[in-house]
């Protein structure tokens, strides 16, 4: 029997996750243009304030996006030319891409099978006399093996960093994301967990130096008003777009929830598929259920047959970092990093967010059951 939806099954639903609090965005929105304060307004300061005790650290720095959160890290901690930064195979582009911007050299590590995280195995191969610091991601709302990673950061000096784009919220032994390394540098783009309504980022940590640092960067390298001691970076979070955040944060948990909930429902759902499911939650390691990715042996034909019913779908990430043309002059080759490989011909990424329902991940699970029989 051919599955028939009648309504497509959206990957993403922002304006459906806002409208309980639509209100309360656009009296936000009017309160800034009322005051016409756009840069660095006291709706940012309301935010670092709040999201630092979220995450549960003394300093949060807003900045213009997630990228630059972790250029500003990198140099506050003065990393640069002739200095590297080890990362892992399998991320966004933006996890190395401010490594280059500062003018060190990304040095790729492999990722583990069952979480997509980076393997702490395979760090020593990455080690060398330049390296400065790892960057470790939380990759669709995990988290990483952070014990073993800090505990080869600590016995060979290096500061560890938290790309934590795809995890606010998720949580370690406890602790939140951004509280549980030298620094962290989290996303705000709309699509994130808790997302802006354009470009932004946060920093945060518990180190005040660090933090006084990057308020200075952020805002062309000044710790005081035209006297530019830094270099004059220009990263600065939008008032505005602090002042919608600040709205949106007082919804994650309840977000988070929604979506614990979904992947609940997918993995009781695909359960008796083909397809290899995500790590479970548990007591330990709570995701934060960015996405909700699957593997399949036929992952593009799959995808392509639930574009046919009308069920949309993502791949995060087609490629690898190191094989990314940019990176091409860093000599790596096809086969260095064969786990992130292998993930990343075989990943899917199904709809998630939190106003998904139980009957369309119950659709979602019969249309690739019945993708499994047509196979065979």
């Amino acid at each position: 029997m051919t599955i028939a939806i009648q309504n497509p099954i959206k990957f993403l639903d922002l304006a459906g996750q806002d409208a309980p609090i639509r209100d309360q965005l656009r009296s936000a929105a009017n309160r800034i243009i009322d005051q016409g304060n756009y840069i660095l307004g006291s709706d940012v300061q309301d935010f670092e304030s709040a999201f630092a005790d979220y995450c549960g650290t003394t300093h949060a720095v807003g900045v213009a996006s997630g990228l630059a959160a972790l250029e500003l890290i990198l140099r506050a901690y003065d990393v640069g030319p002739g200095d590297e930064v080890i990362v892992p195979a399998h991320t966004f582009v933006g996890t190395a891409a401010p490594v280059a911007i500062v003018g060190a050299t990304p040095v790729c590590a492999d990722v583990k099978g069952d979480d997509y995280t980076l393997d702490p195995s395979k760090l020593e191969d990455a080690l060398s006399d330049k390296t400065k610091a790892i960057i470790v991601v939380h990759l669709y709302g995990r988290t990483a093996d952070m014990d073993a990673i800090l505990a080869f950061a600590r016995s060979h000096n290096l500061k560890v960093i938290e790309d934590a784009a795809q995890a606010h919220g998720a949580t370690y032994k406890g602790r939140r994301t951004g509280s549980l390394a030298d620094a962290a540098g989290f996303s705000c783009y709309p699509t994130k967990n808790l997302g802006a309504s354009g470009d932004a980022g946060v920093v945060t940590t518990d180190d005040a130096d660090l933090a006084h640092k990057i308020k200075a960067l952020r805002n062309c390298g000044q710790f005081e008003k035209n006297q530019h001691s830094l270099l004059p970076c220009n990263h600065r979070l939008d008032t505005l777009q602090a002042a919608l955040l600040n709205v949106r944060l007082t919804m994650l948990d309840s977000w988070l929830k929604g979506r614990q909930q979904v992947a609940a429902w997918y993995a009781k759902s695909l359960a008796d598929s083909s397809v290899t499911l995500p790590l479970e939650d548990e007591e330990d390691q709570v995701s934060a259920w960015h996405l909700y990715v699957i593997r399949s042996e036929h992952r593009d034909a799959l995808k392509d047959y639930l574009a046919r019913l009308g069920i949309g779908t993502a791949i995060h990430y087609p490629n690898p970092v190191h094989l990314q043309p940019y990176f091409s002059t860093l000599g790596y080759q096809t086969g260095d990093f064969p786990v992130a490989e292998a993930h990343c011909s075989s990943i899917l990424s199904l709809p998630m967010h939190p106003n998904l329902t139980r009957e369309q991940v119950e659709i979602i699970g019969d249309a690739i059951k019945q993708f499994d029989r047509q196979v065979g």
